[in-house]
């Protein structure tokens, strides 16, 4: 076996996995106003960006692919979260983004966390229970305004109950066939969010998301979920977290054949940064190796906040 492996040429002709710069999806964040930017503490590298910040910035990206997230002004949020359509927070980002970089593909989240007094995902019920099917009507809307201002794929993230076929049959009924859905379908009530619930300003006010996000204890119902979506109409899967549930990433890759993301999310990128900081490893090295182990595990794609450095370092 050692034969294959005792020079950096047989080692990188027998290579069974490659990272290619056209593999990642950068996640943004945008923020109302114009010349704005801030930091994100938890995130070192990270920040939220106005949209015309944004669209200064996307000439000098190597991503091929960004998933924009929208973080409106407190004052801007209510019960229901109808900035999320009303307001032009992510549309904005997405047109500027267009008219600078037209071939970059861009990808908007749907959810209402960050658009909601109370951070959930969903409207609420009296009860204080997210209400489905009210939540779907909302994703809809959500889901035409983005696709107006160009958007290439929406992304439902709020783990509803048929929000795939609900969001598909608002843009067929609109005429937005050509815009396809990438399902957060495999979506895990995860501690590793957390440096991100910073970043978006969209923590829950009280109680949690456990009963709408899956349980990490469950491979079965996640791949039952995912199917689920694929069946009303998914155009793309998405497994999230990455690196804790690689299992469920490769199983899936085997029951569908569709393309497949995997989001390489917030505590995990934060893990490696404050890691490295601290001298405890090499940051490029292990990265690399995150990021390779997610697209080994059957990822056609992923979402990571590394995706500028990892394209700067694969061609170095």
């Amino acid at each position: 076996m050692r034969r294959r492996r005792r020079s950096d040429g047989l080692r990188r002709l027998a290579r069974e996995t490659r990272l290619l710069p056209d593999d990642f999806i950068l996640p943004v964040f945008a923020i109302p106003g114009a010349d704005r930017e801030q930091d994100i503490a938890a995130m070192p590298g990270v920040r939220r960006l106005s949209a015309d910040r944004m669209a200064a910035e996307a000439g000098r990206w190597r991503s091929a692919a960004v998933l924009v997230f929208g973080v409106p002004e407190a004052d801007s949020r209510d019960e229901t979260g109808s900035a999320a359509w009303e307001g032009d927070l992510v549309a904005s980002a997405v047109r500027r983004l267009k008219a600078e970089r037209p071939a970059l593909t861009v990808i908007t989240d749907l959810c209402l966390c960050a658009y909601t007094t109370h951070g959930h995902c969903g409207v609420l019920t009296e009860g204080a229970e997210v209400d489905n099917d009210r939540t779907l009507e909302a994703l809809g809307r959500m889901a035409l305004a983005h696709a107006e201002a160009g958007a290439d794929l929406v992304a439902p993230s709020g783990m509803m109950d048929m929000q795939v076929g609900a969001i598909r049959q608002a843009l067929d009924g609109a005429g937005y066939t050509g815009v396809g859905v990438m399902s957060y379908a495999a979506k895990f009530a995860s501690a590793f969010y957390g440096p991100f619930r910073e970043a978006a300003c969209s923590a829950p006010g009280r109680g949690d998301r456990r009963g709408y996000q899956l349980p990490p204890s469950n491979r079965r119902e996640a791949i039952a979920d995912a199917l689920l979506d694929e069946q009303e109409g998914a155009d793309w899967l998405m497994v999230k977290p990455a690196l804790p549930y690689l299992d469920v990433l490769a199983e899936l890759r085997r029951r569908s054949r569709l393309p497949l993301a995997a989001y390489h999310v917030s505590g995990e990128y934060a893990m490696l940064k404050h890691a490295a900081q601290a001298g405890a490893l090499d940051e490029r090295e292990a990265a690399l190796e995150a990021l390779l182990s997610i697209k080994r595990a059957g990822a056609d794609a992923v979402i990571t906040y590394y995706a500028e450095e990892a394209v700067q370092w694969l061609a170095s």
